[in-house]
């Protein structure tokens, strides 16, 4: 029987592992620093909390959403190490390793599938009815495919929380993707699968890696309707993003009634993140996953899995944006303008300057000071505003595949 109010927290020390060098944006410092944060705020010791550790997933997991011979590839690139030969090289690169984007290193395979199980046990919780809600900010690998590595990305854990999800009887799963890249590996891999629906809000494809995900994409033959995107402009500001997940989202999932709602955090959409160009906030961010939570009690019988994602300002919002995350999902939700403890705020700075990221301004508190206030959808649509209109196209495409009418649902 499920236990209502009790919650799934993964973290493990040796998840910080998944490193491709001190020159990479995706540095595990991250992740070390949202554990610390959140634990200086009691988040790991409530007594409704579960902390759970991430197991290696085994090969026969992975190949539930990879195919082997790329499994294999993640093995030949863990034992080819950080020199691997001029032959190797060109093997690994046909499944995109060995790469700038996604560099090798020793123990690479293990740490990859580490990512995998610690998501795949978090939703173990969930199904085995030990909880209702669990996180696992560590995860969020989205755009690794079946058979390709990208994005910073070795293998899907994203995905594979979703297949085992699915191979446990799940009926109708939506993977709601707030990244500010597009969710490209896990809409590929169920694409032509109609009890998962991938909804991803991102910045545009024409402006921003990976290329894709736009308004007119539906999904395959099998499962029309259920590949949905919202490809936003460059520089949209907290209360056009939130305006749109209201416009477009909130609707969709209420419709949908998923059996379980999978989210992705991503916390790249911040305004000084080096990789992207959203003009978003910590506020907004966290808007954003109390807006989930509701969806999740309302829609999906309360029962979600949330995950980390991307972020490349590693010691300024990633920590700070994840600890908001934890805390949602476990009902201690932090007010934004708390102040960061002195021992966690020097930490911060000093993961920063290990890293090279220095922070480019003074931050004390647990958001950036500004709360968003955003015109709801049911206000009206302004068809002067591009977001409104962007909001409207994705309601005329994708509504009437769910029952809904474009102009007043």
């Amino acid at each position: 029987m499920t236990r209502p109010g009790e919650t799934a927290v993964v973290w493990d020390d040796a998840l910080c592992a998944y490193d491709f060098g001190p020159a990479h944006p995706m540095d595990p410092v991250r992740l070390e620093l949202t554990a610390a944060l959140a634990r200086s705020f009691g988040l790991f010791d409530l007594p409704r909390v579960r902390l759970i550790s991430a197991p290696v997933a085994d090969g026969s997991v992975l190949e539930t959403i990879h195919d082997p011979v790329f499994v294999q590839a993640v093995r030949d690139a863990s034992a080819a190490g950080l020199n691997p030969s001029a032959e190797e090289r060109t093997h690994l690169n046909r499944w995109g390793l060995a790469t700038p984007e996604v560099p090798i290193f020793p123990g690479m395979d293990e740490a990859s599938a580490r990512l995998v199980g610690g998501s795949i046990a978090a939703v173990t919780e969930i199904l085995e009815g030990r909880c209702e809600r669990a996180v696992s900010f560590s995860g969020g690998m989205h755009h690794a495919k079946s058979g390709f590595a990208g994005g910073f990305c070795v293998f899907n854990d994203a995905a594979a929380a979703i297949a085992a999800a699915l191979a446990a009887g799940e009926e109708r799963i939506v993977y709601l993707d707030l990244d500010v890249h597009h969710g490209d590996g896990v809409e590929q891999i169920f694409w032509n699968d109609p009890r998962v629906t991938t909804i991803s809000i991102h910045q545009s494809g024409d402006t921003l890696y990976p290329g894709t995900g736009f308004i007119q994409d539906s999904g395959g033959p099998a499962a029309p309707g259920t590949a949905i995107n919202i490809p936003m402009p460059a520089g949209t500001r907290p209360e056009d993003w939130l305006r749109a997940i209201d416009g477009a989202i909130d609707p969709l999932i209420r419709a949908i009634r998923p059996t379980l709602l999978v989210t992705q955090h991503g916390a790249d959409s911040h305004s000084i993140d080096p990789l992207a160009d959203m003009d978003l906030t910590i506020e907004a961010q966290r808007a954003a996953m109390l807006m989930c939570r509701d969806l999740a009690t309302i829609a999906a019988g309360g029962r979600w899995l949330a995950l980390g994602g991307g972020g490349y300002s590693v010691a300024d919002v990633v920590p700070r944006s994840w600890t908001h995350l934890v805390a949602v999902v476990v009902d201690a939700d932090i007010d934004a303008d708390a102040p960061i403890p002195e021992e966690e705020l020097q930490r911060m700075w000093d993961g920063a300057h290990r890293t090279g990221a220095v922070p480019p301004r003074a931050f004390t508190t647990m958001g950036d000071g500004s709360e968003p206030v955003f015109r709801p959808w049911s206000a009206g649509f302004n068809p002067e505003h591009p977001v409104d209109r962007l909001v409207q196209s994705v309601r005329r495409v994708h509504f009437p595949e769910w029952g809904l009418d474009p102009l007043y649902d």
